[in-house]
């Protein structure tokens, strides 16, 4: 029975992160066939991400106030209609709509999987075990995920890249029903409602000015607004969680040096991974001239060596340090975005695959640094770290679209070129800003998760030191 709960949790798991890697593929089909422009794509991703993101902490405080399985079923639920609306619309505005109830759905049920397994698993070993398996979802997500997109979005209607969630989900929520069984017991806490609407207006308004600032204008009126609008939520939300007495995030945490520098680190692979995800598949179908089909197999390879390195990185911090092992991660992707940036309109896969091999081969040189951050957390502060980290991603996934899609948007409207020409130049250019941005996270790696001293090096005055990084 307990493997059979195992299979339903990872299934649903799995289900959140196959939607986003089968759509990127998609998205040059539906931008033809609905007439959308670049910011409409981004609006079509980014709202299932911006309230994945926002609602994903207040996930997991509603299962403690209701219980871990009833906000499983009831995230399952809402993201499996909303994905049947999804495959059933006509319109953008039906379809962001539906992408945006796909995130609440998320948000509901991903948080809640950690919680399940360690009810379902009690003993060490087997829970070890457990995870293991639901975390190799993500990674094959992202392997199965491109070359399915493309497979639909060239031989089927791009609404089956959402209308395969539905029998999934179906199946998915008879197995959860049946298999995992009530929560043995129930913490009850405050929602923190405050935080929660301070936290959704600033990240709505900075997602709303940086994909309609190229056509609005970025310095009209209702731009500027909701750049000040953003800052004065993110501004409110600080204050709201500093004073709250069960606050969202907790604050004290971003004091070790490990945990701040390690979710910068985190964040700059979080926003280069995202980014290139989403501009990499128009560019490939658009100027390369690759099929739907050809161009989400392009990413496999990717996704395959970012999966060895991600069972290889642990072995390999160890050997080399942390700080090390994360800053050559990052430089190999910054060298790959940056090459990838030099392979023009007349490219072939032959140009491409090399830079796409060595990004995965530093993407997955990151894998190890989430528990990383988390062995470096005192004890009983990891679950609230990993509430954070998983928002953290999200929120500078978020970004890596639209701020660099906001820069593409601006580069292309500013050529007088052809249209074709435009953006590759546009892209060409986006991808040197997401080099140097990835680049950068290279000295914080460094001075952030160096190893700390042993503590029979420090002075007896001093504090217990916490546990070795790594």
């Amino acid at each position: 029975m307990r493997w059979w709960a195992l299979a339903a949790v990872t299934l649903g798991t799995f289900m959140t992160y196959l939607d986003n890697n089968v759509a990127n593929v998609a998205l040059p089909t539906i931008q033809r066939d609905l007439g959308l422009t670049i910011s409409g794509l981004e609006w079509i991703t980014s709202s299932y991400i911006l309230v994945f993101a926002g609602l994903m902490l207040a996930g997991g405080r509603l299962a403690d106030l209701f219980g871990a399985r009833r906000l499983f079923l009831s995230g399952l639920a809402v993201f499996t209609l909303s994905s049947l609306a999804a495959g059933l619309s006509t319109g953008a505005g039906v379809l962001i709509a539906a992408r945006a109830a796909q995130g609440v759905g998320a948000a509901l049920l991903t948080p809640t999987a950690l919680s399940l397994l360690a009810q379902i698993f009690p003993d060490p070993a087997e829970r070890g075990r457990a995870v293991g398996i639901w975390s190799s979802a993500g990674a094959l997500s992202m392997a199965l995920g491109p070359v399915t997109g493309g497979f639909i979005s060239e031989n089927l209607h791009w609404g089956w890249i959402y209308l395969i969630n539905v029998p999934i989900g179906v199946a998915t929520f008879g197995l959860a029903f049946w298999a995992v069984r009530p929560a043995f017991s129930r913490v009850r806490h405050s929602l923190d409602v405050p935080g929660l609407v301070a936290s959704a207006v600033a990240l709505f308004a900075l997602t709303y000015a940086l994909i309609e600032g190229s056509s609005a204008g970025w310095t009209s009126p209702e731009i500027l607004a909701a750049f000040g609008i953003a800052g004065l939520g993110a501004a409110s939300f600080l204050l709201i969680e500093s004073r709250a007495a069960e606050p969202m995030i907790d604050l004290s945490l971003f004091r070790a040096r490990v945990f701040s520098g390690g979710l910068a680190t985190m964040g700059v692979w979080s926003f280069g991974v995202f980014g290139i995800y989403f501009f990499s598949a128009l560019w490939l179908q658009n100027v390369l001239g690759f099929s739907p089909t050809e161009a989400g197999a392009s990413f496999v390879p990717m996704a395959l060596v970012m999966a060895v390195m991600a069972m290889l990185s642990q072995r390999i911090s160890a050997t080399f340090g942390v700080g090390r092992t994360v800053a050559l991660g990052l430089a190999l992707m910054g060298v790959a975005i940056y090459m990838l940036s030099g392979v023009g309109a007349s490219g072939t896969y032959g140009d491409v695959l090399p830079w796409f091999l060595l990004y995965g081969l530093g993407g997955g040189m990151l894998v190890s640094l989430t528990a990383v951050i988390l062995n470096g957390m005192p004890a009983g502060r990891s679950g609230i770290a990993s509430g954070v980290l998983n928002v953290s991603r999200e929120v500078f996934g978020l970004l890596g679209i639209t701020v660099l899609g906001a820069i593409l948007s601006a580069r292309q409207s500013a050529s007088h070129q052809p249209p074709l020409i435009a953006f590759l130049d546009a892209y060409q250019f986006t991808l040197v800003v997401a080099a140097v941005i990835v680049l950068l996270g290279i000295p914080v790696a460094l001075v952030t998760l160096r190893a700390r001293r042993a503590p029979e090096q420090q002075p007896s005055r001093d504090l217990p030191a916490p546990a070795p990084v790594g």
